[in-house]
């Protein structure tokens, strides 16, 4: 349940999601932003198996598919959506609206993944997505703006 719910900050009162986005946004500024690019992409794809497993027995635990208090998935979205950022707080502030906008939002396949994938692995996956498209327009910004 620790790594489920992001240090427990998944029981935080009102929009959990939102308090397991802020901490992946707090893991990235403590220095995760430093890391090599390869090493970056092997700590999301770690976040990835762990967390799948970690979410997958949590929704046992709580006997409820895809729980609040699981904010494994938010972490590891706003770590992708943060990837080869620059160490900014305008990006970090940007980067984090822009994931919360597309979790919230769920465009395509987002929404589809949420709707059909289920267990861990579903719990995981649409976060994963919201992330690439937080990351890509992210990154879409930092090419106009030259930052």
């Amino acid at each position: 349940m620790f790594i489920a719910t992001g240090a427990y900050s998944g029981y935080l009162p009102k929009a959990p999601g939102t308090w397991g986005s802020l901490l992946g946004v707090l893991l990235w500024i403590s220095g995760l932003y430093r890391l090599a690019p390869e090493v970056y992409a092997g700590v999301l794809a770690g976040i990835l198996l762990v967390g799948t497993i970690a979410a997958g027995a949590a929704e046992k635990l709580v006997d409820r598919g895809d729980p609040g208090l699981v904010v494994i998935d938010e972490i590891l979205g706003q770590l992708i959506a943060l990837a080869l950022a620059p160490r900014h707080p305008a990006t970090a502030l940007v980067g984090f609206g822009l994931f919360r906008f597309f979790d919230i939002l769920k465009p395509f396949p987002v929404s589809w993944l949420d709707r059909h994938i289920h267990g861990g692995l579903g719990i995981m996956l649409d976060d994963v997505m919201a992330g690439i498209y937080a990351f890509l327009a992210l990154q879409g910004l930092i090419l106009l703006t030259g930052n």
